[in-house]
């Protein structure tokens, strides 16, 4: 048997129009128990904070000074302490791993080449050899600059000569009072 008893109609099922009016008839009732509950539960959130905020006020003033005194205790306590913690790092610490950092940089370091092993006395041979040869090669070069400018001088004057021989012969057998060889090979001039 339903527990909620309901207008029905002769066949049994509620009308929808009592089922609704029903319905708007709780919720008039619970607006106004709402409005009150939210109002209620403002002011209650107001009268907590003015109850807790002098109490929180006073063991803000209480703490402070307890709180500074800690701190100060525990750095009187901690600083002696630091420093002994410096100094047996420095007098133990330090050492071993400076060796260790020596130890690894001499495994690091690549072995001298024979280049690299000679002392600064035979650099110095090293570098008069490269001076000395550069010396050379710069007077070799000189020299030939040299020489092939006197073999262009000779070649221009040869082609300058061969060009003005041509051009005296062709004169010759243009005039005929020029220069006859002799028998002897020897050149007379003709007498005026």
């Amino acid at each position: 048997m339903s527990l909620i008893k309901t207008n029905r109609t002769t066949d049994g099922t509620a009308t929808t129009a009592t089922m609704g009016a029903r319905a708007k008839g709780a919720a008039a009732r619970a607006v106004p128990v709402g409005k009150r509950a939210g109002t209620t539960a403002v002011q209650r959130a107001a009268g907590a904070r003015d109850w807790a905020a002098p109490r929180v006020q006073y063991a803000k003033e209480w703490a402070a000074p307890r709180v500074q005194d800690a701190a100060r205790g525990a750095r009187e306590w901690a600083a002696p302490r630091l420093e002994d913690a410096a100094d047996a790092v420095t007098t133990s610490v330090a050492p071993k791993v400076s060796s260790a950092l020596r130890s690894t940089a001499t495994q690091v370091r690549p072995t001298p080449t024979q280049a690299q092993a000679k002392t600064g006395g035979r650099r110095l041979v090293d570098w008069r050899w490269m001076i000395g040869l550069g010396a050379v090669a710069a007077a070799a070069g000189a020299t030939a600059a040299v020489a092939m400018r006197r073999r262009y001088a000779r070649a221009t004057a040869d082609a300058k000569d061969a060009t003005e021989s041509d051009a005296t012969e062709q004169a010759a057998a243009d005039d005929p009072m020029a220069e006859a060889p002799s028998v002897n090979g020897r050149v007379t001039t003709p007498e005026v």
